[in-house]
């Protein structure tokens, strides 16, 4: 039996697949965003010790810890700001999925434009994984040291998908 639909082209194919990573993307946002509002304090408890730098090897004695901020106020703002920006990657991630949904039978050129919101998510969560996590979190506060707020794997883990998700839905391949 033969299926004659348009729907199953190989550019259809390739178009919902790059709408469907969107939306995990978009999906694992929400729910981070979800179990940060509505159990502030688990992951609050994370940023304020990696930030506190309370749990370093007893070995390094001082040598890093005057990079350390242990004011609550402070922490809560840093806590809020990650909040916020993970919310905005979440808005922009469905955005640029609804309007590649939108545009799934346009041309290859309006196809393409209608991306924006979706690298603009990607990217987003690049700079918070990969810059908020692993170069501020991780190296300038030291967490990749702490056995107990140690964030560096998962954040290697995310970084990973949304930069090969970036670079996927990036790609022009439905001309």
């Amino acid at each position: 039996m033969q299926v004659d639909c348009n729907c199953f082209s190989m550019t259809n194919i390739v178009r919902f697949s790059k709408i469907i990573v969107l939306l995990t993307v978009a999906s694992l946002a929400a729910i981070v965003v979800f179990g940060n509002v509505t159990d502030y304090n688990s992951n609050f408890q994370f940023v304020m010790h990696v930030m506190s730098m309370d749990t370093k090897p007893d070995y390094l004695g001082n040598a890093i810890v005057y990079r350390a901020i242990t004011s609550p106020v402070i922490h809560h703002i840093a806590y809020i700001f990650i909040i916020m920006f993970e919310t905005f990657i979440m808005l922009t991630a469905i955005k640029g999925a609804l309007d590649m949904f939108k545009a799934r039978n346009s041309d290859a050129k309006s196809f393409h434009e209608a991306k924006k919101f979706g690298i603009i998510a990607l990217t987003c969560c690049c700079l918070l994984w990969f810059f908020g996590f692993q170069v501020v979190a991780a190296e300038w506060f030291g967490m990749w040291m702490s056995k107990t707020w140690n964030g560096l794997p998962d954040a290697t883990r995310l970084v990973t998908y949304m930069l090969l998700a970036l670079i996927y839905i990036s790609i022009k391949n439905d001309d």
